[in-house]
């Protein structure tokens, strides 16, 4: 295997001034090395991951990093800046950039020296090394393992033979120290073999880290908590769940441990096998940041005999909320747990809209009132599949709301959640309460399951606990409150907002129209962006939806189209005022916006939101209202142009589109026309007509 970082990836005077700047800086020399394919879409998968979660630590590291299709193989490329780039940090600007690259199908060795890096971060005079290094040979050196002064006086010339090679490219008094502490623990030693054998047992803890994407934070979270553990005098071991897969602890050391600490972003595989102790659980970067005082609040819950619920669900951590922190408010937790039950139930709108949509396509407007095909299905007549499509997506739609709900339930109390939630939102159907009876059972079986965990069950009654008497409990109540409590005045207040927007006509129609147009082009996919897009699935997600149902529909995704057109039509039209990344993100955003995928925008709201978004909402609200306005209606959830078919009075519909988007561009060239100072380009916001043909002479820098 070739070296993963070698000096022609190293750059010690990284003049970028925002973190999508050096990324694209230190992509550009693994394109030169051929170990990326494709710039624009790889730095379009680094920024999708910086996204989910900053990837600045505390002292001055950045560590922007993903798999992407587009890499050959593992690389390393190192950046570092004087003048420091805010990569999210709470500490304040990175002055030491690693960004990482790992191909989409990486074997575990490849991942396994990329955890080694993660680890060596953690070390204090691995990244003052670097700091001090004046060479990129003897810095790729340093990153590859080897010495620090072997390195210096080497330069750029290859490593000495076996150099490093023991810990896989992980410094000696790192990783290797890491791992032996680890074993020792996993092998129950409780003090070095010098130690006086009536030495008193230390404090144990066991703990799981696990990111996204399994690359970084995920081994530098399990670094950092070891070496508090050794400052606090504890015995800590820690199980990498990473994209390499991972290494069960034994149950032997799980069953002697005294607390336990998840510091993760997604799921804990296997949770339930550290069930009943004591637990703090927290997102991966607090792992990272503050070990000591998760260190510190775990050992105080197991002073205080704070224990697990039998079903493995660690208090203060759930499904949605795993990179939030502790201390967040219910006002974060409720929109996270709300947005898991959306991000469920939406490839059920989308399959089941789009079958519906098809079914009328091929059986005509009258194939809601066809027989079963159970019952009645010849194969040569398109009636018959029309029907057939209808039946399939109706079915696909019943699971909308029992979806929606068991979700959110499952995002407030993991697993228990489900059945309450899916029982609550069965009733929600029956009753006609639907999505506000949905979203109201899965909030309520969510708080049921989580008072019932907080209960002290005797052990005797542990092991039936999640599978008979939470599911049993929680169902009984969730079904009393809907069917007697609350279920009535949701099924109301349903029906009249159902009859409120049957009657909505001119400038009532209009102005809801522009309200979901604005919405929509906000926050580009993001949660005001996705309530707008659930409130008008939910309208259409029944057999029969009304003519104001199909026209909210229409409206939410021709506003959704604009952001992503009307930038690739400023691209085109006035090109100058882009950067070049720019006018490439353009091209992709014509496809984008007609596949109704509002995020195409993103890359232009990031680099200057002030202008981009405004313009975007205008233009939005503008689409929307005219398309309230012509009457379009539209039966698909999804499909942008390609369900142009589909759609009543689709001409109109179109002309909406055009407007919105001609509106969008032409703010947009006006607000970016307004602004070309110098050093623009130089931000990523705008490049001024000399600075543009410098770049389009200039090739990529090696």
């Amino acid at each position: 295997m070739s070296e993963m970082i070698t000096a022609d990836l190293v750059d010690l005077d990284l003049s970028a001034e925002s973190k999508e700047a050096a990324a694209r800086t230190l992509a550009e020399r693994m394109v030169a090395q051929g170990r990326v394919t494709d710039l624009e879409g790889f730095l379009a998968d680094v920024a999708a991951r910086e996204a989910q979660m900053p990837t600045g630590l505390d002292g001055g590291i950045g560590i922007p990093h993903c798999r992407s299709e587009h890499v050959t193989e593992p690389t390393l490329a190192f950046g570092r800046s004087a003048a420091g780039i805010d990569f999210g940090a709470p500490d304040g600007p990175a002055d030491l950039i690693f960004l990482i690259a790992a191909p989409a199908g990486a074997d575990d060795a490849h991942l396994t020296i990329l955890s080694s890096l993660a680890r060596q971060l953690m070390n204090t005079e691995f990244t003052d090394a670097l700091r001090a290094v004046s060479d990129p040979g003897a810095a790729a050196a340093l990153i590859r393992g080897e010495e620090p002064a072997a390195a210096e006086a080497k330069g750029a010339e290859e490593a000495p033979e076996g150099a490093g090679a023991g810990a896989e490219g992980a410094p000696k008094d790192t990783a290797t120290a890491s791992a032996a502490a680890s074993a020792d623990a996993a092998a129950g030693s409780t003090a070095p073999a010098a130690a006086d054998e009536k030495a008193p047992q230390p404090f144990r803890i066991v703990a799981v880290t696990s990111c996204p994407t399994g690359i970084a934070h995920t081994y530098m979270a399990a670094e950092s908590l070891e070496n508090a553990g050794r400052e606090a005098g504890v015995e800590l071991v820690v199980e990498t769940q990473g994209s390499a897969g991972f290494t069960r602890l034994d149950p032997a050391v799980i069953a002697a441990a005294d607390a336990v600490i998840f510091a993760h972003d997604v799921p804990v595989r296997e949770k339930d096998r550290f069930a009943g102790k004591p637990t703090v659980d927290v997102g991966v970067k607090a792992g990272i940041n503050r070990p000591a005082d998760l260190i510190t609040e775990v050992r105080a819950k197991a002073e205080r005999g704070e224990r697990t619920a039998p079903s493995g669900a660690a208090s203060g951590g759930t499904p949605v909320d795993r990179a939030g922190d502790s201390t967040e408010g219910y006002g974060t937790k409720l929109r996270k747990w709300l947005m898991s039950g959306v991000s469920y139930m939406v490839p059920f709108v989308a399959a089941g809209g789009l079958l519906i949509a098809l079914g009328f396509a091929i059986g005509g407007w009258t194939v809601n009132k066809a027989p079963s095909v159970m019952d009645h299905f010849v194969w040569t007549q398109a009636d018959s599949w029309g029907a057939l499509l209808f039946q399939i997506g109706g079915m696909a739609f019943n699971f909308l709301v029992p979806v929606l709900a068991g979700y959110i339930a499952y995002g407030m109390a993991d697993r228990p959640g489900l059945v309450p939630g899916f029982v609550g939102g069965a009733i929600s159907l029956s009753i006609n309460a639907g999505f506000l009876g949905g979203l109201a059972a899965g909030l309520i079986a969510g708080g049921v399951v989580m008072a019932i965990q907080r209960v002290n069950i005797p052990a005797a009654l542990r092991g039936i606990m999640p599978v008979v008497v939470i599911p049993l409990i929680s169902s009984a109540v969730v079904g009393f409150l809907m069917f007697v409590v609350i279920g009535k005045p949701i099924a109301a207040a349903q029906k009249g907002m159902t009859d409120w927007l049957n009657g909505l006509t001119g400038t009532n129609a209009v102005l809801l129209g522009a309200l979901l147009g604005l919405m929509m082009c906000f926050d580009l996919g993001g949660p005001v962006n996705k309530v707008a897009y659930t409130f008008a699935t939910a309208g259409i997600a029944v057999a029969s939806p009304s003519d104001s149902a199909m026209k909210i529909m229409a409206a939410v995704m021709a506003a959704g189209m604009v952001p992503p057109l009307a930038m690739a039509l400023a691209t085109t039209v006035r090109g100058k005022l882009f950067t070049p990344t720019e006018r490439e993100n353009g091209k992709a955003a014509w496809v984008l916006g007609a596949s109704f995928i509002s995020e195409g925008a993103i890359p232009f709201a990031a680099a200057d939101p002030l202008r981009v978004i405004p313009s975007a909402m205008v233009g939005g609200a503008v689409t929307g209202s005219l398309s309230m306005m012509f009457g379009a209606t539209l039966r698909a959830p999804h499909g942008g142009i390609f369900v142009v078919p589909l759609i009543g009075n689709a001409f109109l519909y179109l002309l909406a589109i055009a407007a919105g988007v001609c509106v969008s561009t032409a703010l947009v060239i006006l607000l970016k026309g307004t602004r070309k100072q110098p050093g623009d380009a130089a931000s990523g916001t705008s490049a001024t007509p000399a600075e543009d043909k410098r770049d389009a002479k200039q090739p990529i820098a090696a």
